[in-house]
């Protein structure tokens, strides 16, 4: 693994437009020189990394299926300050294992050791379109002869098919929500649309604020007063669940089949990580995790339970501390021993990797020179050298 320099492609910004990365201007906060889309970098990596990323990747993520199936026998939903009334539809969505799409894994990796987990956002991943798209065709372009860990597209396409015979009549619908002022949330559920179109699904887009509730027939329906029997988004289970409707959205699974899930909020939340290592003791993929204080670690690392952004977030080293803002925190949080991402010429990667269903499908990597992963940070390309 190593970090290379290369320049621009001419124009890149109106190329990067046109293959969906419409949100890259605004996927930043104002005054940041740096471009949230950045290709005069990227990261090289060998076959044999890759390869054995990939192993690790798909025995993490059936660590973490162990770790529902254990949250859900033993009752654990307190320690993800899941609400008791919430718990019995958890349960009944994982046990009729309600069908699953896709997740990201966040990674500290420096091409020297095991990856090590750093959280698995299997709930709300972003960073689909320019993972899956357009640093695709960014390696097609500037480096034809080599390969990339990318078959994100094709697998989504191909889980949309093995999904199709579960799901009921009428359009699948994509529930974007009207607070997202980037643009982000509704151009990665317009491309998962599109990946659902190839494998020949009837689509429908909606805002998730525009989805009405039919108290006489008990069920949720579009503008157009359509049945929705499968809605796909990007909208927190956490938040869903809380809203003016959010108990009929858990207790109708049946009736409106969600993606992702409601077994995914187990997986989303940070809680995971204390568990996986209850679960998993010195497991070489893992971080030190719990959830009643840092015990005897000297650095480690806050998280809230259902942060995002690298909000709310406190470090705690013989160095020092360091916080960031943010709203987070109420739900408690998770204390995981700080291993601080690596650094390559002043910038420190993390890599995202892609589950699509229970296989690993590809990378992303967001990079930033602080310590902590925010919406500051920026998306660079990767490629596999092959000669």
């Amino acid at each position: 693994m190593r970090r290379e320099h290369s320049s621009p492609r001419e124009g890149w910004e109106k190329t990067i437009e046109a293959q969906g990365l419409a949100f890259h201007r605004s996927a930043h906060p104002d005054g940041l020189s740096r471009p949230y889309w950045d290709e005069s970098v990227h990261y090289v990596f060998s076959m044999e990394e890759v390869l054995s990323l990939e192993e690790q990747v798909e025995e993490l993520h059936r660590m973490c299926l162990a770790a529902v199936e254990h949250a859900v026998r033993e009752n654990r939903f307190a320690d993800f300050a899941i609400p008791a009334w919430l718990a019995p539809e958890i349960t009944r969505s994982w046990e009729r294992r309600d069908p699953h799409l896709f997740g990201r894994f966040d990674l500290r990796y420096d091409g020297t050791g095991p990856a090590k987990l750093l959280e698995y956002n299997a709930d709300t991943p972003t960073s689909l379109v320019e993972s899956s798209v357009v640093q695709w065709f960014w390696l097609r372009d500037r480096y034809p002869d080599d390969d990339q860990w990318n078959s994100i597209h094709e697998r989504l396409v191909d889980r949309w098919r093995e999904i199709a015979p579960s799901l009921a009549t009428g359009p699948v619908h994509f529930g974007w929500t009207n607070m997202d002022e980037t643009g982000e949330e509704a151009m990665t559920l317009a491309y998962l649309q599109e990946t659902a179109a190839q494998a020949e699904l009837a689509t429908a887009a909606v805002a998730m604020e525009d989805i009405g509730w039919d108290a006489l027939n008990l069920r949720f329906v579009d503008m157009e007063r359509r049945v929705i029997r499968t809605l796909c988004k990007l909208y927190p289970w956490e938040w869903a669940a809380a809203d003016e409707f959010g108990e009929q959205a858990v207790r109708h699974q049946v009736s409106t089949m969600w993606i992702e899930p409601l077994w995914k909020m187990l997986l989303s939340n940070k809680a995971l990580l204390a568990l996986l290592w209850e679960l998993y003791p010195g497991h070489p993929a893992l971080l030190p995790a719990y959830l009643d204080g840092p015990r005897d670690m000297s650095a480690y690392i806050s998280k809230p339970l259902l942060g995002r952004e690298g909000a709310a977030m406190r470090i705690v080293s013989p160095d020092g501390e360091l916080r960031t803002e943010g709203g987070y925190g109420a739900e408690g949080f998770v204390h995981q021993e700080f291993d601080a991402l690596p650094d390559f010429e002043g910038q420190r990667p993390v890599l995202g990797a892609w589950m699509v269903h229970d296989e690993a499908a590809g990378l992303g990597i967001r990079e930033t020179s602080g310590l902590i992963t925010d919406d500051t940070s920026s998306f660079v390309p990767h490629r596999i050298q092959l000669l």
